[in-house]
């Protein structure tokens, strides 16, 4: 039972961040610089976590793919997700990030050479109808949801959220998580500086940055982990698909965002093809016979 409500609290977590990337905009920051603020301050938290718990070393020949990571991987997807949530609103940005498994399958596919099953199919091809559903229709605060800046940014997040995944599968058996976020996180605050326009600081912009930095990015991925101890990792992938419900529930509530019909359905077939995903994986692991079977 722990297991779960650590991961229930890492989802819930990380539904906040568009909400508050939305009272830090409305406080007068650049779009850009919520992100920036993120990236830095979650910095400092891994860096003094790791350095309390001596688990600074890293190899050097991981570093480039480390140094990459960090443009790629946290500059692309920070900046990507706020940028999103700017232009579309808090709800359909957290759905457009839950695209990342159908892109994880892709590259699995291309780079990995991993077989591309019918339920992997199955599982593109209704992200790619999801997409298209919460495209079209009504969308947030009189805005249309198509609008092309907010689903191009939307769709880059759930790319390079993808990233985590692949790179993960090479790296998180390693190194623990404060050691590749101590040299990660920097380097993806570097890549943001020169898209960041700096803004008068406020206390009213500050609150929400700090708290994306300390719950949902520092706080969030140490308790998704604590959970993952507990879990298998199937069962809090799943638990984790919350996530955007509750983003999309704290959007609604708090700035009155909504889908159409057909949004919702939209929405409903991303969600469905991160469990279908998700299923097949675990349906794969089963048939994989264990080791001197």
């Amino acid at each position: 039972m722990a297991g779960y409500v650590y991961v229930l609290c890492a989802a819930a977590l990380w539904g906040l961040i568009g909400p508050l990337s939305k009272l830090a905009f409305a406080a007068g920051m650049d779009t850009v610089e919520v992100a920036f603020w993120r990236t830095t301050l979650a910095w400092v938290l891994f860096a003094g976590q790791a350095v309390k718990n001596r688990e600074t070393r890293i190899a050097r020949r991981d570093l480039p793919v480390v140094a990459g990571f960090g443009v790629a991987g946290i500059a692309g997807l920070f900046g990507a997700y706020v940028v999103a949530v700017e232009a579309g609103g808090a709800a359909l940005a957290s759905v457009l990030l839950y695209t990342a498994p159908a892109w994880v399958a892709v590259m699995s596919w291309l780079f990995l050479k991993e077989p591309m099953g019918s339920y992997k199919v199955a599982a593109v091809a209704a992200t790619i109808i999801g997409v298209a559903g919460v495209s079209l229709g009504p969308g947030f605060s009189g805005e249309t949801a198509s609008s092309s800046r907010a689903i191009v940014f939307g769709l880059l997040s759930g790319i390079t959220y993808a990233l985590y995944y692949i790179f993960g599968k090479y790296y998180l058996g390693r190194y623990k998580t404060p050691t590749l976020f101590l040299y990660a996180l920097p380097i993806g605050s570097l890549a943001l500086l020169p898209f960041t326009e700096f803004t008068k600081p406020t206390l009213a912009g500050a609150i929400p940055c700090i708290v994306l930095a300390l719950l949902s990015t520092y706080g969030a991925y140490s308790i998704y982990y604590a959970g993952l101890r507990r879990l298998e990792a199937t069962r809090a992938a799943v638990v984790a698909t919350l996530e955007p419900v509750m983003a999309a529930g704290l959007a609604f509530v708090m700035f009155g965002e909504r889908f159409s019909l057909i949004g919702y359905a939209g929405a409903g077939l991303i969600i469905l093809s991160v469990l279908l995903t998700i299923w097949d994986g675990a349906r794969e692991r089963l048939r994989t016979p264990l080791p001197g079977q």
